[in-house]
Parts: structure tokens; C-alpha cells; sequence
């Protein structure tokens, strides 16, 4: 009973490797139009997101993996209790290095804006990620987003 309870937690959609509250890849959206960025703002955000989306690719690619061996050790029929719990801890690291580097990535590109530009970059922010789809996992409901409502 114990680790299916585990297993939920970890499964739910508030425990996955998503980003942190307010974060999200707005440099590739439409917004980006509307801050009035300048060439040099344009030119150091690429830079940046460049430097860090190997990075970020093979992080998110270790948490999908640890995500998977959780999934298939407590699928076993000679369920391990010791390798849980190490599957379990690797995950639970893989998943902070995400949210580490994403973030620190994020910290560098809120440098860049200036104050006006980061008000409206959030006031436009997406909503956050709410049901249950495919998996287990977060999916968006069919509601619009902030920068589609008034």
C-alpha cells in the first residue's frame, strides 16, 4: 500500500519534472514580439538558450530514463524494495539538475529584460498545467491561455 501511494505522488502531475511556477520557453513564443526587444536583447537571449539546451536535451533525457525505471521496477513481479528506493533517489536527482540548470538559464534571461518587459512577460504567462492526460501525466485542459484572454 505504501508504494503505491509513492507511486501516485510520483506520478501526479504536481510531481513530475516540470519546470518551476512561472517558468516556461516564452523566448520561443509569440510574446517575445510583444516585450519590444531590442537587437542586442534578441541577440543575447539566442545566445544563452544556445549555450544551455544541450545541456537541458540530455537533462531532460535522464529524468524520461529515471522516470522509466521507476515505472518498470514497480511493475516487476518480484518487486525489489532496495532498487525502488535507488531508482527512486535517481530520479528525484535528475529532476533537480533540471530544475537547477533550467532555472539558472531563466535567472540569465531575466537579466536581460528590463523591468516593463518582465511585468508583461508574466502578466502573459501561460497557465499552468492542470488534469490528467496520457500516462498520468499533466495535460492542459481546453481552456485558452493568458495571453489569449482579456
Amino acid at each position: 500500500m505504501r508504494f503505491a501511494m509513492i507511486l501516485a505522488l510520483m506520478l501526479a502531475p504536481g510531481a513530475q519534472a516540470q519546470l518551476p511556477r512561472g517558468f516556461y520557453p516564452w523566448w520561443e513564443s509569440p510574446i517575445t514580439r510583444d516585450l519590444n526587444l531590442n537587437e542586442e536583447q534578441t541577440r543575447q537571449i539566442r545566445m544563452i538558450v544556445r549555450e544551455h539546451r544541450s545541456r537541458l536535451i540530455d537533462l531532460r533525457g535522464t529524468v524520461e530514463k529515471a522516470e522509466g525505471e521507476v515505472e518498470d521496477i514497480f511493475n516487476e513481479e518480484n518487486f525489489d524494495q532496495a532498487r525502488a528506493s535507488e531508482a527512486i533517489d535517481r530520479l528525484v536527482a535528475s529532476r533537480s539538475d533540471l530544475t537547477r540548470t533550467f532555472s539558472q538559464m531563466s535567472l540569465k534571461l531575466r537579466a536581460i529584460l528590463t523591468p516593463q518587459q518582465w511585468r508583461e512577460l508574466q502578466r502573459r504567462r501561460p497557465l499552468p498545467r492542470t488534469g490528467v492526460g496520457p500516462r498520468g501525466m499533466g495535460a492542459r485542459p481546453n481552456r485558452p491561455n493568458r495571453e489569449t484572454r482579456n
